[in-house]
């Protein structure tokens, strides 16, 4: 099981070796990589130079700081309005998910992360890749629970939904054994990420479905450097699966 791939094609294509199940729980795109501004669709639109200020107005969250030089960034390149980036845009991004894919084990579940992008999934997919999202499935007697995205934030990424959208989805599901989501529930110690030290956006709706449907595992990512990868709520073990793309190293558990 992987989430939070960020771009790591070679290693994805060792992630499921010896699995009688592949899962990954999305966020495939490299966009903004914090730890090398070498790499990602943001330095080769604009460098490395550019890419670390952006990264330290965001990172210490001046998020309209981060916006304005994204803008000022893209003025350079003759865009000036925010619809017309996306052309730029969805070429990286689709140069992206076709050498992912190509990696993506098979056969598959996934869902999707906040960074990705929905739409252009069917594209890339292989026979032996299944997409579950707002939807459940039993494998060998074991009903799973797929939400994917995110919610909205100050990152503006694309798959994010409201908290009505979410809960919606996640009611939805009724019962499972095994809840899979890309974020975690709204819980402090599962959202506080020590490197960047700041809280990102866990789900209420998560948190309210585990207290009272109670299924014995959840497993999601998002969070990069988790104050604590797992937790207990209830009769559910809460487990971050860990940031595939620093680690290179699938998360292995025993259904």
């Amino acid at each position: 099981m992987v989430s939070d791939v960020h771009g790591a094609s070679e290693a994805l294509a060792r992630a499921g070796q010896g699995s009688d199940l592949f899962v990954c729980l999305g966020d495939l795109i490299l966009f903004l990589d914090y730890d090398d501004p070498t790499r990602g669709i943001y330095t080769d639109l604009f460098g490395p130079d550019h890419t670390r200020a952006y990264i330290e107005a965001r990172t210490a969250n001046r998020f309209d700081e981060a916006r304005e030089l994204s803008a000022a960034a893209w003025r350079g390149r003759g865009v000036f309005d925010h619809a017309d980036r996306w052309s730029s845009l969805e070429v990286m991004i689709r140069q992206q998910y076709q050498e992912l894919f190509e990696a993506m084990p098979t056969p598959a579940l996934l869902t999707y992360g906040n960074v990705d992008v929905p739409a252009l999934w069917p594209e890339f997919l292989k026979a032996g890749h299944q997409v579950v999202d707002g939807a459940t499935l039993t494998v060998d007697g074991i009903r799973m629970g797929f939400v994917g995205g995110g919610l909205a934030s100050p990152m503006r990424t694309p798959y994010e939904l409201t908290e009505e959208q979410y809960a919606e989805k996640i009611q939805a599901l009724g019962p499972v054994d095994v809840l899979f989501t890309h974020i975690p529930p709204a819980v402090p110690q599962l959202t506080y990420d020590i490197v960047a030290r700041r809280f990102e956006i866990g789900s209420l709706a998560i948190l309210e479905y585990l207290k009272e449907f109670e299924p014995a595992l959840h497993l999601f990512g998002h969070v990069h450097q988790p104050l604590r990868a797992r937790a207990r709520i209830g009769k559910t073990e809460c487990m971050n699966v860990g940031h595939f793309h620093g680690r290179e190293l699938p998360f292995v558990i025993d259904l």
